[in-house]
């Protein structure tokens, strides 16, 4: 009886497994995935470089799953919009979340910065993949009167606290660039928020109201081109391929640099076999030489990460800007 038993048992076990087995493969592999249209929130404003980054990466998506990639912009509230959003959309597999990296870097309970904030993986939500590094670029008014960024430094330390800069929202990473710039090169600017971002603050730029815009390519490129406003160095540690021209801000201060960042994270809850293919099919499209091209001539550069690189990479952000964003809070405290 007993030998029956354990025959029994070995048997209901390995159909058991068989059956785990089957599930696994079918959670790994959701053949008819997507088969409706994505959401993706943003609290980039339309126009900007990661709205455009986005858009160009729902392109490729849309190739493979032949079904449309809906892009909502959420913009302002310091990405607090975007953030309430993203925390009320379903995990189903069909909402997905692109914060800007300000997003991930605002101080909680921080005067102004809005509740659902900062954003914290994998508390909040589940990282998918990382999309681009976009080194920023900075651009002056020609009223200025500067033509790099050794003569800009100078200027300011003659006039400190009268040269404005246009960045996003308090505590966005145009702002905490600046910041850095400033305490890097012992300066003092003018701080003059956009809810729109830089882009929206060109017109004042090129009319000379303010003097100093940093922004990645995408928001700024046509101005440059355009020779509106005077694009004086990249926020890179070497020069970029494709701006061999253009010199670093690391040449003047050592060792500076700072960009934006765009991460893809789904809600939590999202069924992790949805979470493994759409970063397999993301990482497939940064493979897309035209893409890479593209993307490239706005200034933004695809890098291949995996969820758990995402998460490691969002832990090295936040700890390098905690220091910058415990100064501004600081510096609140006192007025």
């Amino acid at each position: 009886m007993s030998s029956k038993i354990n025959r029994l048992a070995r048997t209901g076990g390995a159909i058991y497994g068989l059956l785990l087995a089957m599930g696994s493969v079918a959670l790994a592999q959701p053949a008819d995935y997507p088969n409706k249209s994505v959401r993706i929130i943003t609290d980039a404003a339309a126009g900007n470089a990661n709205d455009v980054t986005i858009r160009l990466l729902g392109e490729q998506l849309q190739q493979v799953w032949k079904q449309q990639i809906v892009v909502m912009n959420h913009p302002g509230a310091g990405g607090g919009i975007a953030a309430r959003a993203a925390s009320q959309i379903e995990p189903d597999g069909y909402n997905f979340y692109v914060p800007g990296a300000s997003s991930f870097l605002a101080l909680k309970d921080a005067s102004g910065v809005s509740p659902n904030l900062p954003v914290v993986v994998p508390r909040d939500y589940k990282p998918v993949s990382m999309l681009t590094l976009q080194p920023m670029f900075i651009g002056v008014s020609h009223k200025l009167g500067v033509s790099n960024v050794k003569e800009l430094i100078e200027l300011a330390k003659q006039k400190p606290g009268e040269i404005a800069y246009a960045a996003n929202g308090r505590g966005r990473i145009t702002h905490l660039a600046m910041e850095l710039f400033q305490e890097r090169a012992g300066i003092k600017l003018n701080f003059v928020p956009y809810a729109g971002g830089p882009p929206a603050a060109m017109n004042d730029v090129i009319s000379g109201r303010i003097g100093i815009v940093l922004e990645g390519y995408s928001g700024m490129g046509g101005a440059i081109e355009g020779n509106s406003i005077k694009g004086i160095g990249v926020a890179t540690l070497e020069r970029l391929k494709e701006f061999p021209d253009m010199p670093t801000v690391a040449e003047t201060l050592p060792r500076y640099f700072a960009g934006g960042w765009t991460v893809l994270l789904a809600p939590n809850g999202t069924p992790d076999a949805i979470i493994s293919k759409v970063s397999a099919d993301v990482e497939k499209a940064q493979t897309n030489p035209e893409f890479v091209a593209r993307l490239g001539k706005l200034g933004a550069y695809l890098t291949k990460m995996s969820p758990q690189d995402v998460q490691a990479f969002v832990n090295r952000e936040q700890d390098t800007w905690q220091p910058i964003l415990e100064k501004l809070a600081a510096s609140e405290e006192k007025k």
